[in-house]
């Protein structure tokens, strides 16, 4: 006898979106959420979107699972704008009240704060559950610019430095909430 089983209810599945800055400062850090999207691409019902950036917005969703193939594709270097890469991501979410963005950055923003600010705050008002991720060196210590840090935390977006662990713990506490 065989059976076939397959999740009966698609739309209660979550979307993640890992934006990380590629920027010269990011290194390490690029490292640790290739790590991060690989693991959590691994939890059901997760969907992991994975967008690189520095003035430009490159979406890696497809090479999520595999941490190699994303470095492998990741050019580091060049600014960081990070309003850019949060309105490339809002503007593919299909369920904001189910999704997880992670800006994983040291929140040196290049382009002009306010719009970023903006953008965070877009965000939130549309249900979508932020979390802005500090820098790790390659020591694992955070490192960011802690006034615009600052300022994204007070339009909704808390910041955090958090190991892979405790990011992962995050995520869960998130979802098992909802």
């Amino acid at each position: 006898e065989q059976y076939f089983v397959t999740r009966a209810r698609k739309s209660l599945d979550w979307h993640l979106w890992l934006l990380v800055d590629v920027s010269g400062s990011m290194s390490a850090s690029v490292v640790y959420s290739a790590m991060m999207a690989a693991i959590l691409g691994g939890l059901p019902a997760l969907t992991v979107h994975f967008a690189a950036f520095s003035t430009q917005v490159v979406d890696l969703s497809d090479s999520a699972a595999d941490p190699l193939a994303l470095l492998l594709e990741i050019e580091i270097g060049g600014g960081t704008h990070i309003a850019k890469a949060l309105r490339y991501a809002a503007a593919r979410m299909t369920q904001p009240q189910r999704t997880l963005l992670l800006v994983v950055s040291d929140f040196a923003e290049g382009g002009a704060p306010g719009r970023m600010l903006g953008e965070v705050r877009a965000l939130v008002e549309a249900g979508v559950t932020c979390l802005g991720l500090g820098a790790l060196d390659d020591r694992g210590q955070p490192h960011l610019h802690q006034a615009l840090a600052a300022q994204v935390a007070a339009a909704g977006m808390p910041v955090a430095a958090l190991a892979p662990l405790q990011l992962a713990q995050w995520v869960a506490e998130r979802i098992g909430s909802a």
